[in-house]
């Protein structure tokens, strides 16, 4: 039973990563509309304050990659009766559809909708990450294929969500003026830090996490300073946001290390 089963997983999420490979050819203009020019222009780099910059985005990349080598890798022999794989598999398989899922949905404008899937992508990717604490690996390939592309994943996701529920408010029309907007702004992205916060002390101090959604911070100060809306408190913000994550994530480690050094 627990053969057919590893089987199914392993097949699932082969079929997953295809799906999500069609998504992502809708998402880049292939087969339908850039997602920068969807839903009306929503999701664009200039659309909001909590827009990154276009630049951001080629972290995608980086995961995507991550992605197919997860699934190539997830079909090695030792690797299809890992209680490690068994436990994220399932997991894995429903983070690349639902971010096909958001792919598609954008491209009919359905902006809320969007939304929700983006926050069960990020819940998913949480307890996925959970999952490889609870079950580690001794293998440095392991650690990178599989914890550093989902710990990037969910790192940039936070980000991303951050930015798509501003664009959701901002297509809806929520408009408070110029100083309640800026200090709305850099209310969300305080609680972007809290969320890194929060993963590091739950998660572990993942430098992936801290790293994927610092670049997505990073990126939406430099937009802020260059191509628009332009923000000088929002890019502070940002900025120190990067700060405070690099920095905590740091004394996490060292902490972590200093308790597993012998007394």
């Amino acid at each position: 039973m627990d053969r057919r089963s590893d089987l199914l997983r392993q097949i699932t999420v082969t079929a997953s990563e295809i799906f999500c490979v069609i998504g992502t050819l809708f998402g880049i203009g292939v087969l339908g509309t850039r997602v920068a020019e969807s839903s009306g222009g929503a999701l664009a780099a200039t659309a909001t304050l909590l827009s990154p910059a276009g630049r951001a985005f080629s972290i995608w990349s980086v995961i995507y990659a991550g992605l197919f080598a997860y699934t190539i890798w997830q079909w090695l022999p030792r690797n299809k009766t890992s209680q490690r794989h068994r436990a994220v598999g399932w997991l894995a398989a429903a983070s690349m559809v639902l971010n096909a899922t958001w792919l598609l949905v954008t491209q009919v404008g359905w902006i809320w909708v969007s939304v929700l899937v983006i926050l069960t992508l990020a819940l998913v990717l949480g307890f996925l990450i959970a999952a490889l604490r609870r079950h580690p690996s001794s293998s440095i390939a392991d650690r990178i294929i599989t914890g550093g592309t989902f710990g990037l994943y969910l790192g940039w996701v936070t980000a991303a969500t951050c930015a798509n529920i501003t664009s959701a408010a901002v297509d809806s029309g929520w408009d408070f003026g110029p100083a309640v907007n800026q200090g709305l702004a850099i209310v969300v992205i305080v609680v972007a830090v809290g969320l890194g916060i929060l993963f590091t002390l739950t998660l572990g101090p993942r430098v992936t996490i801290t790293a994927a959604l610092s670049w997505g911070l990073l990126w939406i100060g430099i937009g802020r300073l260059t191509t628009g809306p332009e923000s000088v408190p929002v890019a502070i913000a940002a900025f120190l946001a990067v700060v405070v994550l690099l920095g905590f994530w740091l004394t996490r480690v060292l902490k972590v290390r200093g308790s597993a050094a012998p007394a």
